[in-house]
C-alpha cells in the first residue's frame, strides 16, 4: 500500500469500498480484472487514507454501506459511484452506465436494498483484504 501518497493525490480516480464485506471485495477484484487502463485506485472505508478522503470532502466517515467514488475532485456515492465507475471499465461492462437514465429513485433504491443486506447475503471478513502483490500500487491505505 502506497503509504508516502498524500491523501490529497485524487490524480487517479479512487474507489473507496467497505474492506470487510465479501461483496464489496469480490467487486474490487472484478474491477481490477476489467479496468484495462489501470487507472483505477482503492482503498478501504476503515483505512486512515479514506477517512481522511471522507473528512477532506465533508463526508461520513461511520457509513460503510456506500460505495465512495472521487474523479477530478468530484464525488458520486450509491449508485452514482457504480455508474461512473464503469466508464473506466472495458465493454461490455461500461454499457452498466447506461442504467444511469433511470430515475436515481429507481437505482438508488435498489443500491440500499443491497447495501442493507450486503453481509446476509454474501458475508463479511473480520479485516480487510489485502490485495494481490501486482496490485499493491494502486491501493492505498
Amino acid at each position: 500500500m502506497t503509504e508516502n501518497k498524500s491523501y490529497q493525490d485524487t490524480s487517479n480516480p479512487i474507489v473507496l469500498f467497505d474492506g470487510v464485506c465479501n461483496l464489496c471485495n469480490t467487486s474490487v477484484r472484478f474491477l481490477m480484472a476489467y479496468n484495462r487502463k489501470e487507472n483505477l485506485h482503492f482503498a478501504s472505508l476503515q483505512s486512515k487514507y479514506a477517512k481522511n478522503l471522507l473528512a477532506k470532502y465533508n463526508l461520513s466517515q461511520t457509513d460503510l454501506a456506500t460505495v465512495v467514488f472521487i474523479e477530478n475532485e468530484k464525488i458520486s456515492t450509491q449508485s452514482t459511484a457504480i455508474f461512473e465507475i464503469s466508464k473506466h471499465l472495458i465493454y461490455p461492462w461500461r454499457a452498466i452506465e447506461n442504467f444511469k437514465y433511470l430515475p436515481k429513485s429507481i437505482t438508488d433504491w435498489f443500491y440500499k436494498l443491497v447495501a442493507k443486506y450486503r453481509y446476509s447475503w454474501f458475508g463479511h471478513k473480520k479485516e480487510c483484504m489485502i490485495p494481490k502483490a501486482e496490485w499493491k500500487h494502486r491501493f492505498h491505505g
